[in-house]
């Protein structure tokens, strides 16, 4: 990505005295990996290739189904059983030429994570499980990466950023391990405008992060209620104790 700048696509952001452009410049030199091309990774990717990122990774090793249809709002019927992350890599080279995406069709975990997400600057992970939730963790820490992490469930949601500094928690020290009640979105449910509302914070969080704007969610976690409107925001520290990054 060369450092010119597309003064028309971009006027909006070169007018904001906390990006202009030396943060879109900023943007432009930028590598994202994002985990899952679903719910939430759909709108953060579509948000993040609009706004200039100029390499997304983006990884999935599953195919379109028509129930996706209801909140991954970068497929379409005509894409059902097509690979997500070459359709959803196609529809973000359409929306802006000027980003480089590279579709990964795999499933990540313990053994490829670090491969996987590469030398991407940020990680931003929207899949829908603990194991690939503590393997792109562990991946993140031993690579000093910032990792932005979202999830949802029938209304609610929540967004963080872990790792941005040396003596930041990292996400297991916000879930140490595998709830015992964990349920999926599949046995829940989850309202797809909801996951466009988190999908998006994700990706004004990699942006502020990327462009050094403003307060970010480091060590901090948003909590949003779809039914109320109402959201909150908890502190939180670094665990002594946690299974990835205590001691």
């Amino acid at each position: 990505m060369t450092s010119e700048i597309d003064i028309d696509r971009f006027a909006r952001h070169l007018v904001l005295k906390e990006i202009g452009g030396p943060g879109q410049q900023a943007l432009a030199r930028a590598h994202v990996a994002i985990v899952g091309a679903g719910g939430l990774g759909a709108p953060a990717a579509l948000y993040l290739a609009a706004a200039g990122v100029g390499t997304i990774s983006l990884i999935d090793a599953d195919t379109v189904t028509v129930d996706n249809l209801q909140r991954q709002i970068i497929f379409r019927t005509r894409h059902i059983g097509s690979a997500k992350a070459k359709t959803g890599a196609r529809e973000l080279r359409a929306l802006n030429p000027g980003s480089r995406v590279r579709a990964i069709v795999k499933a990540l975990d313990d053994e490829n994570a670090k491969r996987l997400i590469g030398k991407a600057d940020l990680v931003l992970d929207g899949c829908d499980n603990y194991e690939t939730r503590f393997a792109v963790n562990a991946a993140c820490l031993a690579g000093g990466k910032p990792l932005i992490s979202g999830a949802v469930g029938r209304w609610d949601g929540q967004v963080s950023l872990f790792n941005a500094r040396p003596d930041a928690p990292c996400y297991r020290c916000w879930v140490p391990e595998t709830p015992p009640d964990v349920e999926t979105c599949e046995q829940v449910g989850v309202v797809g405008a909801l996951t466009g509302i988190v999908g998006s914070m994700m990706a004004l969080e990699a942006i502020k992060h990327i462009c050094g704007a403003g307060q970010t969610l480091d060590g901090r976690i948003k909590l949003f209620d779809g039914l109320s409107m109402d959201s909150r925001t908890v502190t939180l520290d670094k665990d002594p104790a946690c299974p990835t990054c205590g001691g």
